[in-house]
């Protein structure tokens, strides 16, 4: 709502080429990628949040000085998104940079590694969480409900990401539950998850 009514667009004849894409700043918008600096990324591949400003741009929030400082730094309304560019400046969201992992000094996202084990027909949900771990900073954990009636291995799982991932995107423990905790709408809270498994890794 803060870019309202659009940020991006992405036209029709590019829909098929580029498939998954946000597309590009619309008309009277400007649109850019910016590091955790807030210095802005012209490199295709990078990923860092995404930033926009134009004239229908939100300007302030309400009776909350601290909060519009907090978005609004440089000018820029600081979405929340991180994204990455490709070589045609073509912009594609990865995650929600709350949900970004940080191990090993590299970047995770952890809808990349969802996508990935939702390749295995026997998983109904997943959610991708970083949490706390004594050597990596966080590590990537995998919270896993099976699909009724099926069973699939904590191994399977690696060995699938293993094979479709970078090494340091692979989950360093797979946890198979029942269900995953959600709001009443349905949305899947991560924050819970970091907070049942911040000890998962000192034991």
């Amino acid at each position: 709502t803060e870019l309202a009514p659009y940020h991006t667009i992405l036209k029709a004849e590019d829909a098929m080429k580029k498939l998954g894409s946000a597309g590009m700043a619309g008309l009277n918008m400007e649109t850019r990628l910016e590091d955790n600096s807030n210095a802005p990324i012209d490199q295709a591949g990078i990923p860092g949040e995404i930033c926009g400003k134009g004239p229908h741009a939100l300007t302030i929030y309400f009776k909350d000085p601290e909060k519009t400082e907090e978005a609004m730094k440089g000018g820029w309304f600081h979405s929340g998104d991180i994204g990455v560019m490709d070589e045609d400046r073509y912009i594609s969201v990865v995650d929600r940079k709350k949900d970004m992992i940080k191990t090993g000094g590299e970047n995770v996202s952890t809808r990349e590694v969802e996508e990935v084990i939702y390749l295995d027909s026997r998983v109904e949900e997943v959610a991708v969480v970083g949490v706390d771990h004594p050597l990596w900073v966080e590590a990537v954990t995998a919270i896993v409900v099976p699909r009724k009636g099926e069973e699939i291995g904590e191994q399977e799982i690696v060995a699938l990401c293993k094979k479709e991932l970078a090494p340091f995107k692979v989950p360093k423990k797979i946890v198979l539950v029942d269900a995953l905790p959600k709001t009443p709408t349905g949305k899947i809270l991560k924050r819970e998850m970091r907070v049942t498994y911040k000890d998962l890794f000192s034991e």
